[in-house]
């Protein structure tokens, strides 16, 4: 059986990851009787942890909201992520936000372990904030494990290998001398010198399948051809095609189109209670049309109009095959 303190700190962590417990099962999780498990509860409790109790044969703890916060217990990654939002939030625009975001991340970083800070600190030399950019509706996910090793082969100056996914589906390997991440809107980005194509690129890290492999062999450094690692990857961005911006007037309440397209789209009220006003950006103009066909009403293009040629030629088409 654990020492008591060990078996407190095991406790908390399992009430935290965990709406309702029952007593049963959570004596059986820390390895202890009922009884014991009680006096661990009433323990929590003593150091301001509300912890409820439910009686009868459903009976079992939960951790509640109390009115202080005490100490938390966070696992390595869950660290890692505090500690990364946290910088983000320091250098962020939020007004009164950026002083309290450092004194909270003094906090957190004195008290971490050797292992951990190195990850941290890797992350943040190696890490170029840029200005946002992009839909805020996008949240692509990045594994902490591969962020975090990612970065210290930047510090390091250590050669990577890594499958990567491109914008149109192709998948290629690739072999790179890694310089800097970049944190661009809510997207990582990797840029670093493509052995393979022997040439900069830049990379989002998303789009990595799998672990990136550090292969232990070093490199000197070379000079990047832009003013800073964001900048290189701003210049990239702003070579796509320029995203289009759809207005439609859709014969309908908008309610019921809300309803049925307001995931994708912005509905917005018109003086005609009976119509009302789609507005969506997007790379490509096939999704809208998708989108309005299942609004199931009549609309009428006001902008862009290569959206109304997209039209005409679905529209043969369809017609072309409801005629055969």
């Amino acid at each position: 059986m654990a020492n008591t303190s060990s078996r407190t700190l095991r406790l908390l962590s399992l009430l935290q990851t965990h709406r309702h417990w029952p007593g049963t099962e959570l004596a059986g999780r820390l390895g202890v009787s009922v009884r014991t498990l009680r006096r661990d509860i009433d323990r929590l409790r003593e150091l301001g942890y509300p912890v409820r109790a439910q009686r009868g044969t459903e009976g079992g703890y939960q951790l509640a909201a109390g009115a202080a916060l005490p100490p938390l217990v966070v696992d390595d990654e869950e660290a890692v992520a505090l500690v990364v939002g946290l910088q983000a939030a320091a250098q962020g625009p939020v007004e009164g936000i950026a002083e309290s975001s450092l004194r909270v991340l003094a906090k957190v970083v004195q008290v971490m372990p050797t292992r951990l800070r190195h990850r941290v600190d890797a992350l943040h030399r190696v890490t170029v904030p840029g200005p946002g950019w992009g839909d805020s509706a996008v949240r692509p996910t990045v594994d902490p494990d591969l962020l975090t090793g990612v970065a210290m082969a930047c510090r390091d100056s250590e050669r990577l290998r890594f499958a990567y996914t491109s914008a149109a589906g192709e998948r290629t390997e690739r072999h790179l001398e890694p310089h800097r991440l970049v944190m661009l809107g809510r997207r990582w980005y990797l840029v670093g010198y493509d052995l393979t194509r022997h040439d900069w690129r830049s990379f989002r890290l998303d789009r990595v399948a799998g672990a990136a492999e550090r292969t232990g062999d070093r490199f000197r450094p070379r000079e990047l051809p832009a003013a800073d690692a964001a900048a290189f990857v701003r210049a990239g961005i702003d070579t796509w095609p320029a995203p289009h911006r759809v207005e439609v007037l859709v014969a309908a309440p908008a309610a019921g189109v809300r309803a049925r397209i307001g995931q994708w789209a912005t509905v917005e009220e018109t003086a005609d209670a009976g119509r009302c006003r789609v507005v969506m950006t997007t790379d490509s103009l096939e999704w809208p049309l998708v989108a309005l066909g299942m609004t199931g009403a009549e609309f009428e293009v006001v902008e862009p109009p290569a959206l109304r040629e997209r039209l005409h030629d679905w529209g043969t088409r369809f017609t072309r095959a409801a005629a055969e």
